[in-house]
């Protein structure tokens, strides 16, 4: 396997997610709930202690008919990568317990359920809102219980919890490799199980720093931005789009803005 960097041959995996196929179904929220076993509670309406990994939100252009357009963008966890080469996302820089912490042989940020204390200084560092709290104990219907994933530890009340990029699925699909006496994976191998489920297609999942993997190209679009890039974060999920508008606020762009800014800012952080 080739790397765009022969200095730096670790993996570095992420997402790339089409908007303009995105139809807002919500297929991908499921699947994740389903695979990481996150909790729900009987009554969802109060979404202030509601959990959800993966959220799909609504944009709108902000004009009148017949010019309305609507965009769906899902917001998993960024995995950023921080500032540098070798930089540390800010959810890991506040984190006092090390419940949280960037793996450079993988470029994900993991949650270590166990030391977690609940003092939520992760969920206010994330300029995502990617973090959610567990201010409840998961209550299982019935024989739901039985179902859960074996390879996810289920969260207990008072610890912060976020999209993991399927990691169990990572280690999973090592182990298989170890056992062929590979060391490498093909990029079916480890998918996210959104990525699975999406009925439209619309995201991509593999190593950004492999030429044979889907990503690696699509990040290059001319079309593609990140979430809040003049923020620094590095983040490992693209997004694409051929609406100018949505591009703009995909990094939160003031209308008195120049729109040169936004390819500025994708220059800065290619």
């Amino acid at each position: 396997m080739k790397h765009d960097n022969t200095h730096d041959p670790a993996r570095k995996y992420g997402m790339v997610i089409d908007l303009d196929k995105c139809t807002g179904c919500g297929a991908c929220m499921v699947a994740c709930m389903a695979e990481n076993n996150v909790p729900f509670k009987e009554d969802e309406t109060n979404k202030l202690d509601s959990i959800t990994w993966l959220r799909v939100y609504r944009l709108t252009n902000n004009k009148s008919f017949p010019d309305t357009d609507i965009c769906y963008l899902p917001r998993p966890c960024m995995h950023c990568g921080g500032k540098g080469d070798h930089g540390h996302p800010p959810c890991v820089s506040v984190c006092p317990a090390t419940a949280t912490d960037y793996d450079f042989n993988t470029g994900i940020v993991s949650q270590i359920y166990t030391r977690c204390f609940g003092c939520r200084y992760c969920m206010a560092a994330c300029p995502y809102h990617a973090r959610y709290f567990n201010w409840w104990d998961p209550v299982w219907p019935a024989d739901m219980k039985e179902s859960l994933s074996p390879n996810v530890s289920a969260r207990m009340r008072g610890v912060v919890e976020k999209c993991s990029f399927c990691f169990h699925r990572y280690q999973l699909a090592m182990e298989k490799a170890y056992s062929e006496n590979r060391r490498e994976l093909e990029e079916h191998e480890y998918q996210t199980a959104c990525t699975q489920a999406c009925p439209a297609g619309a995201i991509t999942f593999g190593d950004l720093n492999n030429p044979d993997h889907a990503v690696y190209t699509l990040k290059k679009s001319p079309n593609a931005f990140r979430l809040l890039e003049r923020l620094g974060t590095n983040p490992k999920v693209y997004y694409l789009s051929e609406r100018e508008w949505v591009r703009r606020a995909g990094d939160n762009y003031l209308e008195n803005e120049p729109t040169t800014t936004t390819t500025a800012a994708r220059a800065q952080h290619p």
